[in-house]
């Protein structure tokens, strides 16, 4: 255990989210997404879990340590249900109030059809399947800056 460490964050994620740069994209996604192909797609190649805990969890615990990117209009973003793009379902809510919390402001998720996101998803730097078992509870995030001590962030 370490302190301020959110226990879900193991060593294998924690790596992941230190290497990736300004810029790069993670997803995070349920357990009905095509986790592991699509991950052997990505920069990193390989699959990595937070398994047993939903969408939301798992993301409020990478949120804790990663900065959403201020530099693009779409540094969170949601898979959109089929056939009702506009609609978002609890699990999508969820992790909206997670991201507001963890950014400390109204973030609002852009939608991305289901397929566009699976071709989003390829080009990410890596993929974290969660234990999340509502459909939808896909999401990629793009990594933002910290700022050096006493400079505002944009």
């Amino acid at each position: 255990m370490l302190k301020t460490i959110d226990p879900l964050l193991n060593a294998d994620v924690l790596y992941a989210l230190r290497a990736m740069g300004h810029g790069d994209r993670l997803v995070i996604c349920d357990t009905n997404f095509p986790a592991d192909s699509i991950a052997r797609q990505t920069v990193f190649g390989e699959l990595l879990r937070i398994d047993n805990v939903s969408a939301a969890r798992a993301i409020q615990a990478v949120l804790s340590v990663m900065p959403l990117d201020t530099f693009v209009d779409d540094a969170a973003v949601r898979m959109e249900i089929v056939g009702a793009p506009t609609e978002v379902p609890p699990v999508q809510q969820e992790v909206q109030a997670v991201i507001d919390r963890a950014e400390g402001k109204s973030w609002p998720l852009v939608g991305v059809e289901r397929h566009a996101f699976y071709e989003r998803a390829k080009s990410a730097y890596c993929v974290i399947a969660t234990g999340e078992r509502r459909f939808y509870g896909c999401f990629l995030f793009t990594k933002g800056v910290i700022p050096p001590d006493g400079v505002e962030s944009r």
